[in-house]
């Protein structure tokens, strides 16, 4: 582990006098770092991350905060209250992927385990969440040590079950904001795979998608493959359907609303000369408008349901279309006046060149939830970029494709990384706690 740790100074020598807030961070870097490689190696499966949550409430412990555990299962939420004045929540990720890290790197995770279907599988945070929770503790530690100079209350909320879409929910539905504090802002930072380290991109307004994952299992009339006029081969019609499924987005859709339908899955049949009775389509849905997923899964069902009819198909042996509400993901929107003050105080630290304006993307994240209550809060989640700079331009002047998120061979340049976030997210809360209200 010290090993690892020698490199830190010539790591950090570029940006340790930038500002007072870069100076203090760059002294709990050694800290910081240890704590990331733990995390890294140490990963856990969403609704298995006990022994991170239990890190992390102690970490909060040790800075003052009152500490509640196992909210909406390995859930923690910190408050810190500093006197009167605005609550600003601060959330992060906490579960890890069932990916066998093959990045190369002397700290990669070997942590396996069994999935829920009792198979063995690796373990990696491939998505950033070790740096989420790096840089969540790095700005709890930032925002007490100037607690002077600001007036309110820090909540600090490290959520499980991101990657299954399950924990923000779950947080939410014991009571997140009636039971602890209703925050007046939460603001959320996101590592980036194609942002260099060093640099912030914010969206404002959408930032990223609906999610649903589908199934739809297609009903068919078996029999042998030599006499297939004696049968409703479901083969063919999955395949009618999967090409019809093309025509939602390109012409039911208005082509100002942004959608995409992907079927990543299917399966059916056993052998050559046997046609199967069933066969199954697993299915991904993005968007951005609820009204655009609503017509997706309204649209899907109509089409399938009529191709099965238009085969001979009595009408109950049509397609079953199953939607994963648990695992539903509603889009992320960013409140556009927080998102332009959340990027104006980073702005201020980092510098003007370091703060990018992001498209929005189609992948999913479940902080979207803490902006749908009934309480109205605004949210603002911003990309942290972790590409090593000297990476990200090679790739970018040689038209390579670098390792994105949830790859085996995603590797941020962590150290950089952590420094960035821990400055543009304190730098985000103060602007915050001390705006002057009109």
């Amino acid at each position: 582990m010290n090993k690892l740790l020698l490199s830190l100074p010539v790591l950090l020598a570029s940006y340790v006098n930038a500002t007072p807030l870069a100076s203090s961070v760059n002294d709990d870097m050694a800290q910081l770092e240890s704590l990331y490689l733990h995390l890294h190696q140490n990963p856990e499966l969403s609704y298995h991350e006990k022994n991170t949550a239990a890190h992390l409430a102690k970490e909060l412990k040790q800075l003052g905060f009152d500490v509640a555990e196992h909210i909406g299962g390995h859930g923690v939420v910190g408050l810190f209250k500093n006197g009167e004045g605005p609550t600003v929540m601060i959330r992060a990720d906490t579960d890890g992927l069932p990916i066998v890290e093959q990045t190369g790197k002397p700290y990669a995770s070997k942590v396996k385990t069994l999935d829920k279907n009792n198979n063995e599988v690796g373990v990696m945070h491939g998505c950033g969440h070790d740096i989420h929770m790096t840089s969540f503790i790095g700005a709890a530690k930032q925002l007490i040590a100037l607690k002077s100079q600001w007036r309110g209350t820090l909540m600090m909320v490290a959520q499980p079950a991101e990657e299954v879409g399950a924990g923000a929910k779950a947080m939410l539905k014991e009571g997140l904001f009636s039971q602890f504090a209703k925050p007046d802002h939460v603001l959320g930072l996101h590592v980036s795979a194609s942002v260099p380290a060093g640099k912030v991109a914010i969206a404002p307004g959408y930032a990223l998608a609906n999610v649903d994952s589908v199934d739809i299992t297609v009903k068919g009339k078996g029999g042998h493959g030599a006499y297939p006029h004696t049968t409703v081969d479901p083969v063919v019609l999955a395949s009618r359907i999967v090409l019809a499924l093309q025509t939602i987005t390109s012409r039911e859709i208005s082509p100002l609303q942004p959608s995409v339908i992907t079927v990543g899955s299917i399966h059916g049949g056993s052998k050559h000369n046997i046609i199967s009775n069933e066969v199954t389509l697993q299915l991904t849905l993005r968007s951005y408008d609820p009204h655009v997923r609503e017509q997706q899964i309204s649209t899907l069902k109509r089409l399938t349901k009529g191709i099965a009819l238009s085969a001979g198909l009595p009408e109950d042996m049509a397609p079953v279309v199953y939607v994963h509400e648990e695992e539903t993901i509603p889009s992320t929107y960013n409140d556009p006046a927080l998102a332009e003050r959340v990027t104006q105080a980073i702005k201020k630290e980092l510098g003007e060149d370091n703060v990018w304006k992001s498209e929005p993307v189609m992948a999913g994240e479940d902080f979207g939830l803490y902006g749908l209550t009934d309480e109205d809060v605004p949210i603002t989640i911003f990309w942290l970029g972790g590409v090593e700079p000297t990476l990200f331009e090679k790739a970018r002047s040689n038209g390579e494709t670098l390792p994105s998120l949830h790859s085996s061979k995603f590797a941020p340049d962590y150290a950089k990384t952590i420094h960035t976030g821990v400055r543009a997210m304190t730098a985000s809360a103060l602007d915050l706690f001390n705006q002057v209200k009109q």
